[in-house]
């Protein structure tokens, strides 16, 4: 038995890569709103470490609400490939304004200027309202540099559970759980 979960994750993580066909980096994220009612959407992984799963949203948009009114969440990373999923329990927490515009800076120009265009979540009438938003959003920052609209940053989740899942046959599947133990993380397996 392993005592690092984030050595773990990292290991099937760096396989997921070789061997996914799309998107390795997806995982479902699980939020509640403030009445405990659940809403579940796939998310981009965007940086990973000792400290957290960080991913990237519009803070106005249904998750945002949610995640301002209950900073509990699960993720759910599913490689069908390796027949291996990863669940995480955590609580969120923002990323700093240096982080999230570092990121931003990243992204290419198109997604920057999507990030403006978009009133995520909100009701849209069709999508030919979307595309002249983003026609004027593209004619606003022509020939500037695109910077990070104050209502879209990421957050952080802190993991208190990580579940490794392997498939096995006959369904005989093997399940490894870490639980955050003060600075550390006891191991134990689960039944399949």
């Amino acid at each position: 038995m392993a005592n690092d979960p984030f050595a773990l994750f990292d290991a099937w993580f760096a396989e997921a890569r070789a061997s996914e066909p799309n998107d390795p980096d997806a995982m479902a994220l699980a939020t509640a709103d403030a009445e405990g009612r659940p809403s579940v959407r796939m998310v981009l992984l965007k940086g990973h470490g000792p400290d957290g799963f960080v991913f990237y949203t519009n803070l106005d948009s249904r998750k945002g609400g949610e995640l301002a009114a209950n900073p509990h969440v699960a993720l759910l990373f599913h490689w069908k490939s390796q027949r291996r999923q990863v669940r995480i329990e955590g609580a969120i927490g923002a990323i700093g304004e240096e982080e999230a515009d570092a990121y931003f800076a990243s992204r290419g120009r198109a997604s920057k200027l999507g990030a403006w265009a978009s009133d995520q979540s909100r009701p849209l009438a069709d999508r030919a309202t979307f595309e002249a938003r983003f026609a004027e959003v593209e004619q606003r920052f022509e020939g500037q540099d695109v910077p990070r609209p104050p209502r879209w940053s990421g957050f952080r989740v802190t993991p208190e559970r990580i579940e490794f899942w392997n498939d096995r046959a006959h369904r005989l599947h093997e399940r490894r759980l870490f639980t955050r133990s003060g600075e550390g993380w006891s191991e134990g397996m689960l039944y399949p």
